[in-house]
């Protein structure tokens, strides 16, 4: 019997989602994250509860079969592409057949399984970072970019980072160096004491506009505008919008806004999908592979197909992407998102399309479905990663629409919400995922349910 702190040699015998591992040992499985099939490591046992064992990785002594040598540089140490070191066709028969197995072992079946789209881009697809600044090692020297895997302090500068182009690599370094050159503090998560705290850097992928976006604290009256130069004077592939300074005192090691100020340009970017514009703000929600969200989006319009004359509820909206693809081909769409942010950027943007059938509501679904009065024919979903919740659901299902899509981005907490919609009366037709991040053991789903008469009110 295993026991905390012993040290072993594993074998990784399966991955389930979304990165663990999984090895046994005297008949008990031994969890083992970030690890892949057929990896034989040396792992010590960090966790032991009643049946649930968590080993952490020492050392890989022997390489899968399936392994490459991944692309990136600071792959070892980042943290952030976990299945890099995985040829891509298997990264999408892993994440494909893990999003079957959750299904099934949750007992949905007798669907069509439309298997995985892959991102059009495999690289260099990310249209935002967020970029942490700290130090490598206590009190090393500044660093910005990336959390090193496992680790709650240290900062990894990612400047040869793959999944964004090579615009985001010269404003890290340019800001980084710039704050070098001035001395100034970093924000410290433990005392609350520092002044530069996140870099966060938007390029729209269809019209190469960039917004930048520096926070700190207020602790240092900062003179940038020298910083503010030096980024008007990368050589940029795409076009430098704007550059934002964003104040944040809170103590969570969050990016929030106090109050912002426009240092240069203008304060969002505009983005194009599916041949409508989008207006995007420092803190609004964009999908982050814009290639990759036409392609979901496009297969959420081929499962609805025909929406002439017929209301859509678009729950969870977020800007109201979908709501305004689908809006020029549907009677009305009512969307709700309880981000008020997102609810005026999702109007502007409406407005921006010339779109007059769409209405957005600002509030928690669990609330707002109770003023509905409309019925809807079709209710697309698309909640946070946690899913629907628990008191929500049943009320949404309530309405009896024709059809559900639900839009998943985590399938543990979508196989856990389909029962429930089964329960009542639907059937699940079609799924079909959709690669929006390569190389990270995320995924998305696209669902289409349909009533199929039983259990009606």
């Amino acid at each position: 019997m295993v026991k905390k702190n012993d040290v072993l040699e594993l074998t990784i015998e399966d991955v389930k989602f979304p990165n663990k591992g999984i090895s046994s040992i005297d008949n008990e499985n031994i969890i083992i994250k970030n690890t892949i099939k057929g990896q034989k490591i040396k792992a010590r046992i960090s966790k032991k509860r009643g049946k649930k064992i968590e080993a952490k990785v020492i050392d890989v002594l022997q390489r899968s079969p399936q392994e490459i040598v991944p692309k990136c540089v600071h792959f070892e140490n980042c943290g952030g592409c976990i299945y890099q070191n995985l040829p891509y066709e298997e990264q999408l028969k892993l994440k494909s057949s893990q999003v079957q197995r959750l299904l099934s072992e949750a007992g949905i079946e007798g669907y069509e399984f439309l298997g995985i789209e892959k991102s059009p881009l495999e690289y260099e697809y990310r249209n935002k970072m967020e970029f942490t600044f700290g130090d490598e090692k206590k009190d090393g020297p500044l660093t910005l970019g990336m959390h090193q895997q496992g680790k709650f302090y240290e900062i990894l500068t990612v400047d040869k980072c793959q999944i964004v182009d090579n615009d985001f690599t010269e404003i890290l370094m340019t800001v980084l160096e710039y704050f070098k050159d001035e001395g100034t503090s970093f924000y410290h998560k433990k005392t609350h004491q520092g002044v530069v705290r996140h870099l966060v850097v938007r390029k729209a992928a269809k019209t190469g506009e960039i917004l930048i976006n520096l926070i700190t604290s207020s602790q240092q009256k900062l003179q940038l505008e020298d910083l503010v130069e030096d980024l008007k004077n990368i050589d940029y592939k795409g076009v430098l919008k704007g550059i934002l300074h964003t104040i944040n005192d809170g103590l969570a090691d969050a990016v929030k806004s106090d109050e912002m100020h426009i240092l240069y340009g203008s304060d969002y970017i505009t983005e194009e999908l599916l041949g409508l514009k989008f207006n995007i703000s420092a803190f609004s929600f964009f999908q982050t592979n814009s290639f990759g969200a036409e392609k979901l989006y496009s297969i959420v319009r081929d499962f609805i197909g025909e929406t002439e004359n017929k209301t859509i509820f678009d729950l969870y909206c977020g800007t109201g992407t979908i709501a305004q693809i689908m809006a020029p081909v549907a009677k009305k769409v009512i969307g709700i998102e309880i981000v008020e942010e997102a609810v005026e950027a999702a109007r502007k943007n409406a407005k921006l399309n010339g779109l007059d059938n769409c209405e957005f509501i600002a509030g928690d679904v669990l609330k707002k479905v109770d003023e509905l009065k409309e019925k809807p024919d079709i209710i697309i979903l698309d909640p946070p990663r946690d899913g629907i919740h628990p008191k929500a659901i049943n009320k949404i299902i309530d309405f009896m629409p024709d059809e559900f899509i639900y839009v998943s981005c985590k399938p543990t907490s979508l196989a856990r919400d389909l029962p429930v919609f089964v329960e009542r009366g639907y059937k699940v037709d079609k799924v079909k995922c959709m690669d929006m991040f390569p190389h990270t053991p995320h995924v998305e789903a696209a669902i289409l349910m349909t009533y199929c008469g039983l259990g009606k009110e």
